[in-house]
C-alpha cells in the first residue's frame, strides 16, 4: 500500500474511533472496547475494498458486510456515517428513542446495514447464506463478516463454517477480531477457542493471521482471500481491545461501559492528538 493511501486510512480510522466514543458517550451505554479494536478492519473494507454505493444502499450487486458481533454497532455506524450513508452528526443519537441507530444493527432502519445482528453466532450463518445465494445467482459480489473471538464459543459458528467449506464459498471472508477479551475476562480463561487458525483449517478453510492494526497486513490478507479459490477464508486479526484510547486498551471493563464526561474528554483529546500527528486538525 502506498504511503498516501495508508495515511488517509489512518486519518479516517481515527475519525471513526472519535465517532465511536461520541456515540457511546451520548448514549451513556454501548460497547466501546470491541468497536475500537475492529475499527481498522471495518474502515479498510468500506473505504478501500468493498464495492458499495452510499447513494444506493440497496444496490443489488453490492458487496455485503455482516457484523456478526452486532453489539459493536458503534464501529459499523461510525464507518457508515463517514462513508456517507447518513450524517456523522446522527451518531450522537445512538440508542436514543426513535433513532435509526439502535444498540444492534437493523437492516430495516439503518442505511447501509446489510443484516440485522446481535445474537452471537447467527451473523456468520447469514453471511454464508448470502455467499451461497450469490454463487447460485452467478453474481461476482463478495461477502465479508466480522466475528468476535468470544463468539467462537457459539456452536452455530462451526455449523456455518462446515457448510461454507462444503459448498466451496470462496466469495466469503470471515474476520475474527482476536482481542482476547470478552465480557467475563480473557477468552482463553472463559472458554478457550485456541488455536483459532488450526480450527478453521480443520473445517476446510483457508486461513491468514495478521495484525488487525496494520493496513499493509490487512490489505495483503484481503487480497489473498480474494485470490484463493475453492475455499472460504478466515482472517484471524490479532487486535487490542479499546485500541486508540490509552485507558481503554486491554481492559475487560470497557467491553460494555460508556465513558463519563472526564473520560470522554480524555479519549477525544487523545484521538485529536493522533489526528494532529497525521497533519489534520479536527
Amino acid at each position: 500500500m502506498d504511503a498516501a493511501a495508508k495515511k488517509q486510512l489512518k486519518i479516517t480510522t481515527c475519525k471513526v474511533r472519535m465517532g465511536i466514543i461520541e456515540s457511546v458517550y451520548n448514549a451513556k451505554s454501548g460497547h466501546p472496547g470491541g468497536s475500537l479494536s475492529s475499527a481498522d478492519i471495518v474502515t479498510y473494507l468500506y473505504f478501500n475494498k468493498m464495492n458499495v454505493d452510499p447513494l444506493n444502499s440497496q444496490w443489488e450487486d453490492r458487496d455485503r458486510f455482516v457484523l456478526s458481533k452486532g453489539h459493536v454497532s458503534p464501529c459499523l455506524y461510525s464507518v457508515l456515517a463517514h462513508r456517507g450513508f447518513f450524517p456523522v452528526e446522527e451518531l450522537k443519537t445512538f440508542r436514543k428513542v426513535e433513532s435509526r441507530l439502535q444498540g444492534h444493527p437493523s437492516m430495516r432502519y439503518t442505511p447501509g446495514v446489510d443484516m440485522s445482528s446481535g445474537s452471537l453466532g447467527q451473523g456468520i450463518s447469514t453471511a454464508v447464506g448470502m455467499a451461497l445465494g450469490a454463487k447460485l445467482d452467478g453474481k461476482k459480489l463478495r461477502v465479508y463478516a466480522v466475528l468476535g473471538d468470544g463468539e467462537l464459543q457459539e456452536g452455530q459458528v462451526w455449523e456455518a463454517a462446515m457448510f461454507a467449506s462444503a459448498k466451496g464459498l470462496d466469495n466469503l471472508a470471515a474476520v475474527i477480531d482476536n482481542n482476547n477479551l470478552q465480557i467475563d475476562g480473557s477468552v482463553a480463561e472463559v472458554n478457550s477457542p485456541y488455536p483459532i487458525a488450526e480450527k478453521f483449517k480443520a473445517f476446510g478453510w483457508n486461513t491468514v493471521e495478521i495484525c488487525a492494526h496494520s493496513f499493509d497486513e490487512i490489505e495483503v490478507a484481503f487480497k489473498a482471500a480474494e485470490e484463493f479459490k475453492g475455499k472460504p477464508t478466515a482472517i484471524i486479526a490479532q487486535s487490542t481491545k479499546g485500541k486508540g484510547v490509552s485507558f481503554m486498551e486491554n481492559q475487560c471493563a470497557w467491553h460494555g461501559t460508556a465513558p463519563d464526561k472526564e473520560q470522554y474528554e480524555q479519549a477525544m483529546g487523545e484521538l485529536r492528538a493522533a489526528l494532529e500527528t497525521l497533519g489534520v486538525k479536527d
